[in-house]
């Protein structure tokens, strides 16, 4: 049986490792006669679940004692609209588009208040990010947003913004346990689950103590930071099967050696296919190669109405997803943390058949 590889952007893989243990445990987790998906979520048999799954991911991020880590719904972009709400505080904050996702969240943001174009790269396709020493933000602003990795445009970040005088909120939904990070650098981190962290439905916040106390009175109880804190994620009902599953992944890679290990793959998978694309005179990618995505590959085959019989044969070999967004068209391949090596040499080894065949 022919291998399957699924490179959708999101919901994405899952480890193989850990859906086989949601498997053995989904009738009946650890002798208690129930699935997770049954449990109350403050029953002393789903407690210990969400308490692992946070100490777990505070061990894989090194997160700091002056931060709250809070499982939430509703998605990143939830989170459009949760930041002003928690964070604007009647005053001005500054937003920085690196692609479609980050210009998305920024006009989500008018609504509440003086929210102003700090630096953007739309005018060059987002074919690269804007540099942080080219931020125009100003030290009374409440906060500078920007998006660490879009999956759209295929751009990334690879290093934190050494700035201080502003909290930074950050959007990593995309490459969040990819790589090692500087908590210290973010005063928010927020990503939705169903990339690199497990399935949709769960949304990761992580927010230093001192910015719990600046939401709108208007905001609702279960869009505070503040209330979610005080409640331990529980100020109603959790996503608690996402958050299981998004334990065992925290489990996995633990036992895998952590980020730093993590990386070192994310590193060769990423090179191995960009090497593959450069080399080649029937594919391309026009992203700045210093902005290149580790998870999130977009490239072009010259001839354009090639684009779908590739996509197709593609499926036909078990190759699944690699359709480009549809406000970009192209392909493009997602290459997250579960996606294996095998599955990259399976691709590139198509790749090379199908440049062969229509060349």
């Amino acid at each position: 049986m022919t291998c399957q590889y699924n490179f959708s952007a999101g919901p994405s893989l899952i480890p193989k490792e850990v859906l086989e243990e949601v498997h053995q445990e989904l009738f009946d987790w650890h002798g208690t006669g129930m699935s997770v998906m049954e449990m109350s979520h403050r029953s002393k048999q789903y407690l210990p679940i969400i308490e692992e799954a946070e100490e777990d991911l505070r061990a894989l991020l090194t997160i700091p004692k002056n931060y709250k880590v809070l499982f939430l719904q509703g998605g990143a972009i939830t989170q459009n609209f949760m930041v002003p709400m928690n964070l604007l505080n009647n005053s001005s904050a500054s937003y920085v588009a690196s692609g479609y996702w980050s210009k998305r969240t920024y006009t989500d943001a008018q609504v509440f208040g003086n929210i102003k174009m700090a630096a953007s790269s739309e005018s060059i396709d987002y074919k690269k990010v804007p540099l942080y020493d080219a931020w125009d933000y100003a030290i009374e602003d409440s906060y500078i947003h920007y998006c660490l990795n879009e999956t759209i445009h295929g751009v990334e970040y690879f290093e934190s913004p050494n700035i201080k005088d502003v909290p930074i909120v950050c959007d990593m939904s995309s490459n969040i346990l990819s790589r090692d990070i500087d908590i210290n650098k973010y005063g928010v981190i927020y990503a939705g689950a169903q990339k690199n962290i497990g399935p949709a439905g769960l949304t990761l916040v992580i927010v230093r103590d001192d910015l719990l106390d600046f939401s709108d009175k208007k905001t609702p109880t279960t869009f505070s930071w503040k209330i979610q804190s005080d409640n331990k994620s529980m100020i109603n009902t959790p996503s608690t099967f996402s958050i299981y599953i998004a334990g065992l992944v925290f489990k996995w890679l633990k036992k895998n050696g952590g980020l730093v290990e993590i990386e070192k793959i994310n590193r060769h998978k990423s090179d191995l296919l960009y090497n593959f694309i450069d080399a080649s005179d029937f594919y391309y990618n026009d992203i700045e190669v210093l902005n290149r995505s580790r998870m999130n590959v977009p490239f072009r085959i010259n001839d354009e109405s090639l684009t779908m019989v590739f996509v197709e044969e593609a499926e036909k070999s078990g190759l699944y997803q690699l359709k480009g967004h549809r406000l970009v068209g192209g392909l493009r391949a997602s290459i997250y943390n579960a996606m294996p090596v095998e599955g990259i040499h399976a691709l590139i080894n198509f790749m090379q058949d199908f440049e062969k065949k229509y060349l």
